[in-house]
């Protein structure tokens, strides 16, 4: 049997961080301080460990996959449904609602050969997925976090990217690029909550602080003007291990989904969307424990691309776009009114 893939070892331990973060009652009251969203830091820097850990360069997929999983973790711990939310906090990660609701009604042997159908290598066309790729009013993109369902079409979509090294090279690229897909993504939805998400290494504060300055005003014209971002964010993170070489940022497993077909880019979820399912926990909690410290720097960012900010327009812009009997949960933990509430 084939050694699992980074990703695959990544995804194990997201999970396992994940549902311990789950049980604390810090989650379960919610984010919400006052009028203030109050983001789940020490989660998401134990998710940031992770590749490090394994050394997983951009091209594994793994270090901007940390913010994706941490972004959704958020959403659920936001009041929204654990299956609305992807990538999902289980295999596979891209899967409706409906379909996920429907499993735990079928008796025991259809709800075992319906789930076995679901994880193999190839399920059914268009049903379940390991990315989520929207079709915006000029090409399919490859979106990192998305709320999506049929009866609604897509309701928030945020794009993450990561740049630890290259800076002078690769950075800039990463953002100018988000400027076109926004209109591309806002054209088409124009009432989907849509936020940016970029996680920089710290380095370049040093390095090349010019540089660094140009990234930070460019973040925030992100969510300015005719079909921009309605949020956008900065994670400036520190910590002392050296990542992995080609450690350049972005999604390592993107397709190029603007000449792919929206349905065959559906059809194949991939063996390293699944945890290895004989990981012991004992062994899982040794090296969570073990994980490379990542530091968050509040500081050296802005108040307009703060996290905490950027989460509570996210939240608020799928409310405030739906009638009061949607996401009620969410709703309530907000404080604001619910049907039936």
């Amino acid at each position: 049997m084939a050694e699992p893939t980074k990703k695959a070892l990544a995804w194990a331990i997201f999970d396992r961080i994940v549902a311990s973060a789950a049980t604390t009652e810090r989650y379960t009251r919610g984010p919400w301080i006052g009028d203030d969203y109050d983001p789940d830091f020490e989660t998401l820097q134990r998710l940031l460990g992770v590749p490090l850990h394994l050394k997983a360069n951009s091209q594994s997929g793994v270090p901007a996959l940390a913010l994706d999983v941490w972004v959704a973790y958020e959403l659920r711990r936001s009041g929204f449904r654990r299956d609305a939310v992807w990538p999902r906090a289980e295999h596979p990660r891209v899967m409706p609602g409906p379909i996920s609701r429907l499993l735990p009604q079928l008796a025991k042997g259809p709800q075992a050969d319906v789930r076995k159908k679901l994880t193999q290598k190839t399920p059914p066309a268009g049903v379940v997925a390991t990315s989520a790729n929207i079709l915006g009013g000029l090409y399919v993109k490859q979106v990192d976090v998305v709320m999506s369902a049929w009866d609604t079409g897509p309701e928030l979509l945020i794009s993450t990217k990561r740049m630890d090294s290259s800076f002078g090279k690769n950075a800039a690229n990463r953002i100018e690029e988000s400027f076109g897909d926004a209109r591309n993504l806002r054209t088409r939805h124009p009432m989907a909550a849509l936020g940016f998400l970029y996680g920089l290494r710290s380095t370049i504060l040093e390095s090349e602080p010019e540089k660094a300055k140009w990234l930070i005003d460019l973040l925030a014209k992100l969510s300015t003007g005719d079909n921009a971002y309605d949020a956008a964010c900065l994670l400036m993170l520190a910590y002392d291990v050296e990542p992995p070489p080609d450690s350049d940022g972005g999604h390592g497993d993107e397709e190029d989904a603007a000449v792919a077909d929206v349905q065959d880019d559906s059809v194949n979820t991939g063996e390293d969307d699944a945890a290895p399912e004989d990981v012991e926990a004992s062994k899982l909690d040794a090296e969570i424990a073990a994980l490379p410290s990542v530091r968050i720097l509040h500081d050296e960012v802005p108040p307009q691309l703060q996290v905490g900010p950027f989460l509570k327009a996210m939240v608020e812009g799928v409310l405030n776009a739906t009638p009061v009997n949607m996401h009620t949960d969410a709703r309530k933990l907000r404080g604001w009114a619910a049907a039936g509430a």
